[in-house]
């Protein structure tokens, strides 16, 4: 039985880590995600993903330190997108949503971050603990401090100390906390909600912002007016571009093809 289980409805696709005891990520397990991540970014019907720990106690512990010890390096090959699958995946420009619905630390906390928008039940908790085994976070060192404040950031990476969701949400890491039970059922509805937008506004959106993550404001900005980033260009160029001026016009709802 695999260790990452796929499920699709529709046009959502549910990713499910359950490798006992705790949904720690060893090569293979990395490799395994990096497929289905690659495979939904490449499926032309698929608009948005989840991403979800097996169980009520653990999302993900992020590296697994016993497959370590039994001889998995940590620099080897992770596979496609690198650790966990997706925090390096090119081209992913479709919406991600982690439904995190547990522990989420190491590893684990990076793959959350990963997503574009986290659901975290009440009783998740975060940390960063690498510090504390000699040995750095090296995505969330690159992430964390863009997406909450520096100084508290900075203190969650030399610390690794352990934090709530209520803290998580209150430095906007977090999207929304759910009743644990309501998890699964608060990340299909906003998948759905996803799944009924515009692809390739939802891939421009993307890649704007990861090219603007790495730019001057100005210089990304003259990429984008410039269609020099290639989901731009096809936006531009579409009839999704046009429909959606269309259906405002007619005070009906667009009906978007991806095309």
């Amino acid at each position: 039985m695999s260790v990452v289980k796929t499920e699709t409805d529709g046009s959502i696709l549910l990713v499910t880590l359950d490798r006992p005891k705790a949904n720690a990520i060893d090569l293979e397990t990395s490799r395994l995600m990096g497929e289905a991540f690659r495979d939904f970014r490449d499926h032309p019907d698929l608009r948005v993903a989840i991403i979800t720990g097996a169980g009520g106690k653990f999302f993900c512990p992020g590296w697994d330190l016993k497959a370590a010890a039994g001889g998995d390096a940590v620099d080897d090959d992770y596979g496609v997108g690198g650790f966990g699958g997706l925090q390096e995946l090119r081209g992913m420009n479709k919406p991600v949503i982690a439904a995190v619905n547990g522990i989420a630390c190491g590893g684990g906390l990076e793959l959350a971050l990963s997503a574009d928008m986290i659901l975290a039940a009440d009783h998740a908790t975060f940390a960063l603990p690498e510090i504390r085994s000699g040995t750095v976070a090296d995505a969330a060192s690159v992430k964390l401090p863009k997406r909450i404040p520096y100084h508290i950031a900075m203190e969650l990476l030399l610390t690794g100390r352990w934090f709530d969701a209520a803290e998580a949400k209150g430095w906007g890491l977090v999207n929304e906390i759910v009743p644990a039970d309501q998890l699964m059922d608060r990340a299909w509805e906003l998948a759905r909600l996803l799944a009924s937008g515009p692809p390739l506004v939802y891939a421009a959106i993307k890649e704007i912002v990861r090219d603007a993550e790495d730019s001057k404001f100005q210089d990304a900005m003259n990429r984008i007016t410039g269609r020099q980033l290639e989901t731009v260009d096809t936006l531009y160029a579409s009839d999704d571009q046009l429909e959606g001026a269309r259906a405002f016009a007619e005070k009906r709802d667009p009906v978007w093809k991806g095309k």
